[in-house]
């Protein structure tokens, strides 16, 4: 019949083996000047940090810290992430970076406030938020 599988449900919403894996994974790169985008939705925060062109250099949400279901979009799970993105920043040396902020999520706020905690100065913060200014097409009438 097959092995049979346990699944072990934890209360706690970091997980500490994934966070130290992705921490253990050094970068090459060594940039002073960078971008993070944060995305905050109603499910999920994520955020992305690249260099001044675009490449991205490292990535992170709240599903990939271990948070799930209606925990990934509170905002401890999104200062988690901003705290991740930090500590990774100044192992590749960033010094400053600016931010883009997309979505109307609880971590957008939160993603910055850890970020900067680090010590990692932010010179310029930008909302992107798509806002619909028509909304989409009415539907035909109806014909009786």
């Amino acid at each position: 019949m097959g092995k049979k599988r346990i699944i072990k449900k934890s209360g706690k919403g970091l997980d500490q083996g994934r966070k130290e894996r992705a921490l253990s994974k050094a970068t090459k790169r060594h940039l002073e000047k960078g971008i993070l985008h944060i995305e905050a939705t109603f499910n999920n925060t994520k955020a992305l940090l690249t260099d001044e062109k675009g490449n991205a250099i490292v990535s992170s949400s709240a599903g990939a810290l271990g948070f799930s279901g209606a925990r990934k979009s509170t905002p401890y799970a999104a200062a988690k992430i901003g705290e991740f993105l930090g500590e990774k920043g100044m192992m590749i040396g960033l010094k400053e970076a600016s931010v883009i902020i997309r979505g109307v999520g609880a971590g957008r706020e939160s993603v910055l406030r850890a970020f900067s905690s680090k010590g990692i100065q932010i010179r310029l913060i930008k909302d992107v938020t798509p806002i619909p200014h028509n909304g989409p097409r009415p539907p035909k009438p109806r014909r009786v």
